[in-house]
């Protein structure tokens, strides 16, 4: 990070140009004094970027809205939050130093959201048109546009996703969300079998092991409980987390005994007893509901209204809205039992949302976005306001999105607007405390301090 010390005081005048409603300064380097702090700067003298006005909440557990505020950010990362004095002479410092500076009077600043259970490169075909690597990347771009700055991507993520993955957490990878991979889902049909297949996938360095221990309501044979701790104990050798998708109660409670590092789905078959909830705060495992998931299996037997929702189909894959469409997918649904069967789970998964969340379970927010019908960014924002629904309250439901989720990702560069932390940031026309769905009000998204171009805004 570049350093320097006070010099002279404000002066001189400043160009200023619209940038898609935010006033952008920009000027030559000249340090200021503040009014009232002779000794100290205005700004810090690493800043290259200030967000000034706006109402910040960080992130953190139990934050306040702090505002107006002035969020200085430099080489990508969160400098400092603290209350604004005076916004003129914010932009007049900005001005002489060179710095961009961003008007958020009236508006309001939140962490990017971070969704702990995704999917990239699942619709892709060979015969698109398009390498994989770069429809993975417009994924994370849309992604990005929808204010969910980081993706944990549980299974089904190719090769050119883990170099993906390692440039999107540099400095210079504005624009897109950064990425976490699993890489294939881990399958065996025995211990051996399984644990080898651990060692395929850790040899890619993933962030994540992903298994499935799921019978697709009775459909499909499930992994046995020998077989998905074989995995667990040849991740941890690999020094590796196991993500565990599941349905049923009794999987929870044992993939919990056997060393599950993310419950990855909301339970779905029955209510989470006292037994679960103890299994949840001794190990200290996050939940992640995925609301959204039920959705995707019993919506299409129909056209749900959301397709219409212009909050989607300004940002969307109109080739999934097709194909979602079809009258004879359509059919093939209402003639199958699941929709029936997946519409019920989503009652008990939010029930079992509340109760455990009540409880003292850490829940992680996720979607499992990505496979078709499953929107990437829009559903995010489906998954807060089914959330909601279930009781949890906006500022529970944004934490889940941010700083909880980060912490159950196990990373600390991401999630609040804390020094230090990457400056992922999303700048919002109303109050997300308020009410959830005004996360849907983006008036810009950054990533890493760079602003991400959303279509239509000129950006």
């Amino acid at each position: 990070m570049r350093g320097g010390a006070a010099r002279g005081e404000a002066g001189g005048s400043a160009y200023v140009r619209s940038m898609g409603g935010a006033r952008v300064v920009w000027a030559v380097v000249l340090w200021v004094v503040a009014a009232g702090c002779a000794d100290e700067p205005l700004l810090d003298p690493r800043a290259d970027l200030v967000v000034y006005g706006g109402m910040v909440w960080d992130g953190t557990a139990g934050a306040e809205v702090r505002g107006p505020s002035l969020m200085q950010v430099g080489d990508g990362r969160v400098l400092s939050v603290t209350p604004l004095a005076e916004s003129a002479q914010v932009v007049s410092a900005a001005a002489e130093a060179g710095v961009v500076a961003v008007d958020a009077m009236g508006h309001w600043v939140i962490p990017g959201l971070v969704n702990a259970h995704g999917h990239v490169g699942g619709t892709w075909r060979p015969d698109m048109g398009v390498e994989y690597g770069d429809y993975v990347a417009a994924e994370l771009q849309r992604y990005a546009r929808f204010g969910v700055t980081t993706v944990n991507s549980l299974g089904g993520a190719r090769e050119p996703a883990f170099a993906l993955r390692d440039a999107s957490w540099g400095r210079d990878a504005p624009g897109q969300a950064r990425l976490l991979v699993a890489g294939s889902v881990v399958t065996g049909a025995t211990p051996d079998e399984a644990a080898k297949a651990v060692d395929a996938v850790a040899a890619l360095d993933p962030d994540w092991v992903k298994i499935r221990v799921d019978d697709n309501l009775g459909t499909i044979p499930k992994m046995p409980p020998d077989v998905y701790s074989a995995v667990v104990q040849a991740a941890r050798a690999h020094e590796l987390r196991v993500a565990s998708h599941l349905f049923y109660l009794e999987d929870a409670k044992g993939l919990l005994r056997a060393g599950t590092g993310l419950v990855a789905h909301s339970i779905r078959d029955a209510a989470a007893d006292d037994e679960t909830i103890g299994l949840f705060l001794e190990t200290g495992v996050c939940y992640v509901p995925t609301l959204t998931r039920e959705v995707s299996a019993f919506a299409y037997d129909g056209r749900p209204a959301f397709l219409d929702d212009e909050f989607l189909l300004a940002d969307v894959d109109s080739a999934q809205v097709l194909a979602v469409s079809d009258p004879a997918r359509q059919e093939r649904l209402r003639n199958s039992p699941q929709p029936a069967a997946y519409r019920a789970a989503l009652e008990v998964a939010q029930q079992n949302l509340k109760r455990l969340f009540d409880a003292g379970v850490v829940v992680a927010f996720g979607t499992d976005s990505g496979p078709l019908g499953r929107f990437q960014g829009y559903f995010e924002h489906m998954e807060m306001e089914l959330m909601a629904e279930a009781g949890l309250s906006s500022a529970t439901i944004l934490h889940s999105a941010t700083g909880a989720a980060a912490d159950c990702l196990g990373r600390d560069d991401i999630g609040t607007l804390e020094s230090g932390r990457w400056a992922d940031f999303v700048v919002l026309r109303a109050d997300p405390l308020a009410d959830v769905r005004n996360a849907r009000a983006i008036e810009s998204v950054w990533v890493g301090g760079g602003r991400v171009r959303r279509l239509g805004d000129g950006g």
